[in-house]
């Protein structure tokens, strides 16, 4: 016990107060996709409001935060997105996606989308609207639930075993209707049919009447970095037109899977 007192008070030596807090800043704007006040900020985090400014105002100036003149909130920027493309791969994957997707997007009319993990939840890093008058869009930056998301399984299935089921037991399993999968047994059984079929589906799990269907993007070393998926209406996407669908996906996944790299059983 007194070895370990002796390591957290040796390695608490070297730590930076404000920088931990500019950490601490930033890891709780995550929450609040909207932004928030100064005054907002001191409350919740119960620092001082003119060191909680000065340091908002550098990342602020350093493009890691934005801020609303109107409103006077600063909330978390795109800039995170652009780091994380880096540390993913040795290879930047949103230029090298970009005309797969819009590729994918003429083919199944469909908005495409391309995300990655973070933590226990998914983050949309790129768009191509689909070509129909009624489309869908997500910002990038969004996060989503992997249990309920296509892309959230498709990833946690081609994750190695140990790594998959760390992940599965932190998962908070939030039910938003009775196509949810709320138990941590569904859903590796539903991650075990992804590894069979190669691509996930979200069969109205988050939003009824929402369809959406993903596949992996692995890098070199065969580890999946991202997935690639397609969200419309269920009237557009019925049921028969999965295993179709599926397998295009996967296709346009593999696409950009061997430009990372990546040894595809098709190339």
């Amino acid at each position: 016990m007194k070895n370990n007192e002796n390591k957290e008070s040796h390695s608490s030596r070297y730590m930076v107060p404000n920088l931990e807090r500019a950490l601490t800043i930033i890891e709780y704007l995550l929450d609040y996709p909207d932004g928030l006040g100064l005054a907002e900020l001191a409350t919740g985090l119960k620092y001082p409001k003119n060191s909680i400014f000065r340091i908002a105002m550098t990342l602020l100036a350093r493009g890691y935060l934005e801020r609303d003149d109107k409103m006077k909130r600063f909330k978390v920027s795109r800039k995170f997105l652009a780091i994380g493309h880096r540390v993913l791969s040795d290879k930047p994957i949103i230029p090298l996606a970009f005309d797969i997707m819009r590729e994918c997007r003429d083919v199944v009319k469909e908005s495409v989308f391309i995300g990655t993990l973070v933590e226990t939840e998914g983050v949309v890093m790129e768009q191509v609207l689909g070509s129909y008058s009624f489309k869908f869009t997500i910002d990038p930056g969004m996060r989503f639930k992997l249990h309920v998301a296509a892309p959230g399984k498709a990833m946690l299935a081609f994750l190695p075993e140990a790594e998959r089921d760390s992940l599965i037991s932190r998962l908070n399993l939030v039910r938003f209707n009775e196509r949810t999968i709320t138990s941590r047994k569904a859903l590796k059984d539903e991650l075990t049919r992804v590894r069979e079929s190669g691509f996930a589906l979200d069969r109205g799990e988050e939003l009824h009447g929402i369809v959406c269907i993903g596949a992996p993007i692995f890098n070199q070393h065969g580890y999946p970095v991202a997935a690639l998926w397609i969200t419309g209406p269920e009237d557009r996407i019925d049921e028969a037109s999965y295993p179709r669908i599926g397998n295009l996906i996967k296709m346009y996944a593999d696409k950009i899977s061997q430009r990372l790299g990546y040894e595809t059983s098709s190339s």
